[in-house]
């Protein structure tokens, strides 16, 4: 019985398709959607989502943070970004990486409330350096 994931960015729908299951970098830690998962929210990081049918990974997108919705048949990733990782470039992720941690460095340290944000910027485009191939 396999799980129909669908995986959504701002610009499109990169993906929608049943597969046996979906391994998605939660915000405290990689989660794996099966069959039968626990109906859950979770917030994601940036890093891999992989696909997996047969026992081996299919298909792989590089996501830079969202939510992912689980059911027992059914996960959405709904990605702020996200990115085939035969097509993530390693030096847009050092761009956004000088540009993230540009923008901390100018941020009021002392609001920490707004801290939260450009450390998640940071994370996503380090996560993207260590996700490109190219």
């Amino acid at each position: 019985m396999p799980v129909d994931v669908e995986i959504v960015s701002p610009e499109k729908r990169l993906l929608a398709r049943a597969v046996d299951m979906v391994v998605m970098p939660g915000s405290e830690g990689d989660l794996a959607a099966m069959p039968g998962h626990a109906p859950m929210i979770i917030l994601l990081r940036g890093g891999v989502v992989s696909l997996h049918e047969g026992g081996r990974v299919t298909d792989e997108f590089f996501v830079a943070g969202g939510f992912a919705e689980i059911t027992g048949e059914r996960c959405t990733i709904l990605a702020d970004e996200a990115t085939p990782l035969a097509e993530l470039s390693r030096a847009e992720g050092e761009t956004r990486l000088a540009d993230a941690e540009r923008a901390y460095d100018e941020a009021d340290k002392s609001d920490i409330t707004t801290l939260g944000p450009f450390m998640d910027r940071i994370q996503s485009a380090r996560a993207q350096i260590e996700s490109a191939k190219a």
